[in-house]
């Protein structure tokens, strides 16, 4: 700033006052700067003279803002001339004061932009014009100003009102009833002026406001029937759905009824098979032609025990052939797995579910012949084995053309795995199944097996029609398994354990103990998400069954070894003989059953009926087949899947929605059976993971002592 004379005490000074507006209102934090007229030159001197150009020469004196109300002062100064400038585009014309001892000078200011505030309205998406406002409207706010092609300004405003990103002078907000206050500031900015004034300060505000009277919409009465729907959280097609329905389909047509219906084509001609899915008619004939062939390879080293055999190969051709998920025919139905994916909210894919499964979800196989595909799972466990090739005959079926293969990894177990969960066999045991037959053959062996045997009175002349099938059934038990063996692969399996006296003193060398924790924490999770997916104002995260989904399949990845590829076939091909020997109507008359209970296999009131003649447990058989069925089903598409390399919740989601069904009903059975509800989520988030046969135990317990 240049140096500027002091008056001496005796001079007496003059006020210099100055304002700037806008249309009358006032402009706050303009910068104004006052200049001192010094003497008069010759234009010719005067060009390089920034502050006012022409014949005069000035210096700069000082600088100030005006206040709110758009007025500012500088320091009193001595009489004379003076020159006052705004520094604020559009730049006003300088005003001359002529300063006078003990007087106040004023030099006003007018920007000229003419700053202005307006409104469009809109109702339902339509301008409307001489209409009162309403609330609900929406007011198209706007801001203009005048000699402003050169200028950058910027609109501000408070409250709900938003700039339009395309037109910095417009903003929508939505009316709401009342006496609507809009209030904007237009920023002019600073323009520095003669040398000695400030190079840059801040822009100075031009306000306007702007003012809408809103009143309440009238309601509109609509007649006729107004609904509102929400829909549930939408889900995108994912190619592991199909390989679910085949294990669905499958494990469906492996049920005792089927079983049922193919001994009874088998021995008794019946062929009405309308109602049969088509693949499964299908898989008819292919089981008739195995139990031919396996007929006269299943012998037997006693006499009369033809009818035994024959039914054990019958048994065994319909477990081996249903088991078969990738075997052809596929278990798909289209009309009816399209059906199931609809009532899950799942998409239905554009083709057929069985194109999907082999073009999409099944892979090649490393080292198979072209048209050799498997499941992703076992397509991984075959590229950890790349230097050990594929055998493509069973030792007991030599090819002469490939005598030299001797070991390796045999094609069949890898293309067709026989998709069997060894849970099925444990609830089944659980349920008494086996424990009823042992009684019945103990019995027609005339053992008596306590001092107050219950069976001792009941006459045996009813099952004389079965005697040769019983015969061959007791003298087969040194070839069929014992409850010790099973016990320990259930060990083994899914660290499950049997409680009696026939299986004490375990001792097994690897057990899955961690896995009763994981899979009842993955079925409560499954509990919380379902609630989340049934509420349409949710969307539900899937993301932490996905990880409980991979621990579930890690635990079973690990038991899959020892009798693992064997045992659980074995074991069905038993207990499906057991039960079809208990449904025949022989046993109805030699048991007294509940003809009036309603119970879907024929074989289950003879369970029931001799765990009451017993004093077993009073839970009904039926709640135990539905843990073997559904265990099976969820613990299949676990252990097979590919869930170790997945990373989007995508697939889980769609697993949760698939299976809901069998999760479902599996924790309510459990429920009914050991009184432990999984569904119910604790304040410390641990789940019961006390051992199935130990709450039986208990349970039965308390039913001796209160009966």
């Amino acid at each position: 700033m240049p140096a500027t004379s002091h008056p001496s005490a005796e001079v007496r000074l003059g006020g210099v006052h100055f304002s700037v507006h806008d249309d009358g209102r006032p402009v706050a934090g303009a910068t104004c700067s006052l200049y001192r007229v010094l003497a008069a030159a010759p234009a010719k001197h005067a060009a390089g003279s920034s502050a006012g150009g022409g014949a005069m020469r000035y210096e700069y004196v000082a600088s100030a803002t005006t206040g709110p109300d758009g007025h500012g002062e500088f320091a009193p100064q001595p009489a004379g001339q003076y020159k006052v400038q705004c520094h604020h585009e559009p730049r006003p014309a300088d005003q001359d004061v002529e300063v006078k001892a003990g007087c106040a000078h004023e030099a006003c200011f007018e920007l000229g932009l003419h700053v202005s505030a307006s409104f469009a309205l809109q109702r339902d998406c339509a301008p409307i014009e001489c209409a009162q406002a309403c609330s609900g409207d929406q007011a198209e706010l706007h801001v203009d100003w005048s000699n402003s092609d050169q200028l950058k300004l910027v609109v501000r405003h408070p409250g709900s009102a938003r700039v339009d990103a395309n037109d910095p002078r417009s903003s929508r907000v939505v009316l709401a009833a009342g006496r609507q206050q809009y209030r904007f500031t237009v920023l002019t900015p600073y323009v520095a002026g003669a040398p000695g004034a400030p190079a840059q300060a801040a822009p100075a505000h031009v306000p306007t406001a702007l003012s809408i009277d809103v009143g309440e919409r009238t309601p509109q009465p609509i007649s006729g029937n107004i609904g509102v729907a929400m829909s549930r959280t939408a889900t995108a097609p994912t190619a592991d759905v199909s390989f679910w329905q085949g294990i669905l389909n499958s494990t469906e047509q492996m049920s005792f009824n089927n079983y049922l219906r193919f001994m009874n084509l088998l021995f008794c001609g019946e062929s009405d098979l309308s109602d049969v899915p088509g693949f499964e008619r299908q898989r008819f004939e292919q089981k008739r032609a195995l139990h031919d062939r396996l007929r006269s390879r299943r012998l037997l080293p006693f006499t009369d025990s033809d009818a035994y055999r024959v039914i054990k190969a019958a048994t065994e051709a319909f477990v081996m052939v249903n088991c078969g998920v990738l075997a052809s025919p596929r278990p798909f139905d289209d009309v009816r797995d399209a059906d199931y994916l609809r009532r899950r909210d799942l998409p239905v894919p554009a083709g057929r579910l069985e194109d999907v499964f082999t073009e999409d979800y099944l892979v090649q196989v490393l080292g198979g012949a072209p048209d050799d595909k498997t499941l992703p799972y076992l397509a991984v466990i075959r590229a950890k084995l790349p230097d050990i090739s594929i055998k493509f005959n069973p030792i007991d079926d030599v090819d002469s053309q490939r005598v030299g293969q001797c070991t390796g990894i045999l094609q069949e177990k890898l293309t067709n795995p026989c998709l069997l969960e060894l849970i099925w066999s444990y609830w089944h045991e659980e349920g008494m199944l086996a424990q009823t037959m042992n009684a019945i053959t103990r019995r027609f062996q005339n053992v008596r097996t306590s001092a107050r045997d219950p069976l001792a009175n009941l006459e045996i002349d009813p099952l004389r029609p079965l005697n040769n099938v019983l015969w061959g059934f007791v003298q087969d038990e040194q070839h069929r398994l014992s409850v010790v063996r099973r016990n320990y692969e259930y060990d083994h399996h899914y660290g499950l354990r049997l409680e009696g006296r026939a299986v004490q003193n375990m001792r097994p060398a690897d057990s899955r103990s961690r896995f009763i924790e994981a899979f009842h924490n993955l079925l409560r999770l499954a509990v919380v998400f379902f609630k989340q997916d049934d509420d349409t104002t949710v969307k539900a995260d899937a993301f932490p069954v996905l990880n409980a989904l991979k621990e579930v399949h890690l635990i079973l990845s690990q038991g899959a070894h020892n009798q693992f590829g064997d045992l659980p076939s074995t074991a069905r091909i038993e207990m499906l003989m057991e039960q079809w020997l208990l449904a025949r109507p022989e046993f109805r008359e030699f048991l007294p059953t509940r003809i009036m209970t309603a119970y879907p296999e024929p074989w289950m009131d003879r369970v029931d009926a001799m765990k009451k003649l017993q004093g077993w447990s009073d839970a009904s058989v039926l709640h135990f087949r539905n843990l073997a069925i559904f265990g099976e089903q969820v613990l299949l598409s676990i252990r097979w899947g590919h869930w170790s390399d997945v990373q989007e919740p995508l697939q889980a989601f769609n697993w949760l929605r698939f299976f809901r069904p069998q999760i479902q009903g599996y924790a309510h059975a459990y429920r009914a059976v050991t009184g432990v509800d999984l569904t119910v989520d604790t304040a410390d988030k641990r789940v019961d993971s006390t051992l199935p046969s130990v709450l039986l135990q208990r349970r039965l317990g308390l039913q001796q002592r209160t009966a």
